[in-house]
């Protein structure tokens, strides 16, 4: 898969928030983009699964209903893409930047290093869902599995895949921060016990290679 971001000089930029459940991502969408909007940027908010009316209804399916490993893996691809189609690509095309809570590193952490599946077949959908797309910036919060079950644990009713065990969520991190090794022009590994101030000092330096 090529890994080089897309020309963005006409378009906006495509910024990803990833992490295993717990690892604190979702709350620094709202700093980032906040920070985005005081720099003049217009500033597009969505997540994965979801995104779209499709795509949420698929979230509900994905979140809560048992379902075979594959059946899984497609159905979060076919979320993706009418992300992609419906929301992404657009808002993009229109010079807007992006903030997706999770895109496709999670599908690889998730359903590849978390549930097993081969790679190779991560890769397939991978090229067939977004051949041309890769984000320019992929922000990864990364904390101790023990960290992040505490915050989970204090937060709300826990979906099918934050009752996984520890071993599963292992497996995910490391999938994670393989691909964080693979990509590292794209993918800024974030420590997120440091401290608020620290955490955001990090995220600024790496918005700012992108302003």
């Amino acid at each position: 898969m090529n890994e080089t971001p897309m020309n963005a000089s006409e378009r906006g930029r495509f910024i990803t928030f990833e992490g295993i459940d717990g690892a604190g991502k979702s709350t620094r969408i709202g700093f980032v983009t906040a920070y985005l909007k005081s720099a003049g940027k217009t500033v597009v908010s969505s997540r994965e699964p979801g995104g779209t009316p499709l795509g949420e209804k698929l979230r509900d399916l994905l979140l809560h209903e048992k379902m075979d490993l594959e059946t899984e893996a497609l159905l979060m691809f076919a979320s993706r893409r009418e992300h992609i189609a419906q929301v992404i690509e657009p808002a993009l095309a229109a010079g807007s930047w992006v903030l997706s809570d999770r895109f496709t590193d999670a599908s690889f952490a998730y359903q590849g290093g978390g549930r097993g599946m081969d790679r190779s077949r991560m890769e397939a959908l991978e090229n067939w869902v977004h051949p041309q797309l890769q984000p320019d910036l992929t922000l990864l919060f990364d904390v101790p599995l023990e960290v992040a079950r505490e915050r989970l644990d204090a937060t709300r009713t826990l979906d099918r895949f934050e009752q996984e065990e520890a071993d599963f969520f292992a497996r995910c991190r490391n999938e994670y921060l393989r691909r964080a090794a693979q990509f590292p022009a794209r993918i800024v590994v974030i420590d997120s016990t440091q401290s608020i101030d620290a955490v955001r000092a990090s995220l600024l330096a790496a918005l700012e290679k992108l302003l």
